[in-house]
């Protein structure tokens, strides 16, 4: 087989020390898939927030661009994606836009892969955990450069204005999202009822691209995956950099593209809960520590997933 051209990723996304979240959990993962990764680190904190105490250093957009800066001075400036997800800072952020622009002018099929990190619902309640003032960063600059975004519904319902009570309803946001820009569109968790039940969680994709002859065709689909019962941190880095990686060998076929994504989250999940159970002892809460990604584990479920979700076109 002739061996493919190296595709390389940029990847904005936070660091820790300790743990899977951001680059940590991105990166790993398109290694084993076969992919380059430079990783720019937007924050390197000691482990995630979620932890009773975190340290560590931000880095500013100034510092972004004298980065970039360096990137180019080497010409080593061409990408085949770029890879952004949590971000707390307007200024950080417009810097991403500007950088992804001048990427896409080097690289005219360069895929900006975004994942919108605003907020999520807990209860059926929606709340932002960045500020606020990154809504419209997102909205009205980042999404129209992006190709592929990954918001949960509540992220999808901020960015259209549109509250999300029906299917019917998430497909027409999803189309709203089309229309703002990216043509892959995967809402990755939703409170919608799963024709399997109560233990099933309902995640939606929607791929538009346009024929040869100037017409649109979209598929959607929907994927309902199993419950785990356990607030995990990392979990978004680590589905929106399968997602890329697997939407890269599946171009045109979402369906299959989603149901490896999904599948191998499942794999790591399990795998994860089974092991923070055991090392929580029989009756105990596993805490943050025990409920790392195990992600090192998963390496052949990563590598080679298991079809253990499908997806239903709609």
């Amino acid at each position: 087989m002739e061996p493919e051209r190296e595709c390389r990723v940029l990847s904005i996304q936070s660091h820790v020390v300790r743990g899977y979240v951001g680059n940590k959990a991105a990166t790993f993962p398109l290694q084993v898939l076969g992919f380059e990764v430079d990783t720019v680190n937007s924050v390197q904190f000691s482990n995630h927030t979620g932890y009773a105490h975190w340290k560590g250093q931000v880095l500013n957009s100034d510092e972004l661009h004298e980065l970039y800066e360096g990137l180019k001075l080497n010409m080593v400036n061409r990408y085949d994606y770029v890879l952004t997800g949590y971000t707390r800072d307007t200024s950080f952020l417009a810097m991403v836009v500007d950088i992804v622009q001048e990427l896409k002018q080097q690289n005219s099929n360069l895929v900006y892969v975004c994942d919108p990190v605003m907020g999520d619902k807990w209860n059926g309640e929606g709340s932002m955990y960045v500020p606020k003032d990154l809504l419209p960063v997102y909205r009205d600059k980042v999404v129209p450069v992006a190709d592929i975004i990954t918001p949960n519904q509540f992220e999808a319902e901020l960015l259209t204005g549109r509250k999300i009570h029906t299917e019917k309803e998430a497909l027409e946001v999803m189309d709203m999202l089309h229309a703002m820009g990216p043509e892959t569109v995967v809402i990755t968790s939703s409170d919608l009822q799963a024709p399997l039940g109560n233990d099933y969680l309902i995640a939606l994709g929607s791929h538009r691209k346009t024929k040869a002859d100037g017409t649109k065709m979209t598929q959607r689909i929907r994927v309902e995956s199993p419950k785990v019962d356990a607030v995990f941190v990392g979990t978004g880095d680590l589905f929106a950099a399968m997602l890329l990686a697997w939407t890269h060998k599946h171009p045109n076929n979402l369906k299959v593209a989603c149901e490896k994504t999904v599948s191998a989250m499942q794999h790591v999940l399990q795998r994860t809960i089974k092991s923070a159970k055991a090392q929580a002892g029989e009756g105990n809460k596993p805490n943050s520590a025990q409920l790392e990604l195990r992600m090192v584990q998963s390496k052949k479920d990563i590598e080679n997933p298991e079809i253990i979700v499908k997806a239903t076109v709609l």
